[in-house]
């Protein structure tokens, strides 16, 4: 169907052209059912009319298009972290890992850009002396920080930046960026973390105590994070604990905050 429109009313209703319309020469296409009957000239009659009502009707989306998140994820050793993190990359491309930069020696299986971005100290130091880090800490006697060319990257290419620190870290980078989404991923109970740490097979005793000790220090500031995750014990237990966040994340892009809503 064609309709015969004057220019000033096609400029009124360009928006129709996100919904397959062709405005040519003065002339209206459509082979849409639904706009075939928007396409009746009474449509844009009393548009013309409402408009020397209200003024001119803006075609600006209402909503603007939500920037990527920056996501800090955090737990206590031997909670799944790293199992977690590599399931939700799996299930969401959107998501990019900032690799945490670390002096300490790599344990058997990790990879260097992968698990970490695994440097002497000295070179630590020099990247830290070298504003190349966001932030840093002294964890179990070693070096741990967020690498600020990462984060900027991830950001640039339309990922949301993921940040994997411990509680100090997330401290951190809240104070840094009060936009941040924290989330806390716990075990369902201390027996069955140290359970997890057991199984792993690389701690000593003496680091065993550390690292329980440690935990009970994270849970207690677990009131500091936006969300808690229990990543349950169980063939679904990952699975469920990585929707979860998944469903976190989608979320907070819908937040009014997050979307720059047109007044």
């Amino acid at each position: 169907m064609i309709c015969k429109l004057s220019s000033k009313t096609i400029n009124n209703v360009r928006f129709f052209a996100q919904n397959n319309i062709r405005i040519s020469q003065g002339k209206l296409h459509s082979n849409s059912s639904f706009l075939s009957k928007a396409c009746i000239p009474n449509t844009f009659e009393k548009m013309d009319a409402l408009e020397l009502k209200l003024g001119n009707l803006s075609s600006s989306p209402y909503v603007n298009a939500v920037q990527p998140l920056k996501l800090i994820i955090c737990g206590p050793s031997g909670v799944g972290k790293d199992s977690v993190i590599a399931k939700l990359r799996e299930c969401r491309k959107d998501v990019k890992l900032v690799v945490t930069a670390t002096s300490r020696a790599p344990r058997p299986g990790e990879v260097h850009g992968v698990d970490y971005e695994f440097m002497s100290r000295s070179d630590f130091e020099h990247l830290r002396d070298a504003d190349g880090l966001i932030e840093w800490a002294l964890v179990y006697g070693e070096y741990k920080g967020v690498p600020r060319r990462q984060v900027d990257g991830a950001l640039a290419a339309g990922s949301n930046a993921l940040f994997r620190v411990d509680v100090q870290g997330a401290a951190t980078l809240r104070r840094l960026m009060p936009e941040v989404v924290s989330i806390f991923i716990s075990a369902p109970s201390e027996a069955a973390l140290v359970a997890r740490l057991v199984a792993r097979g690389t701690e000593s005793d003496e680091n065993l105590v550390l690292r329980v000790a440690a935990a009970r220090k994270e849970h207690a500031r677990l009131q500091e994070f936006d969300y808690v995750v229990v990543n349950e014990d169980g063939p679904s237990g990952l699975d469920d604990c990585v929707q979860a966040i998944s469903k976190i994340i989608d979320a907070e892009k819908l937040r009014t905050s997050r979307r720059h809503i047109k007044q």
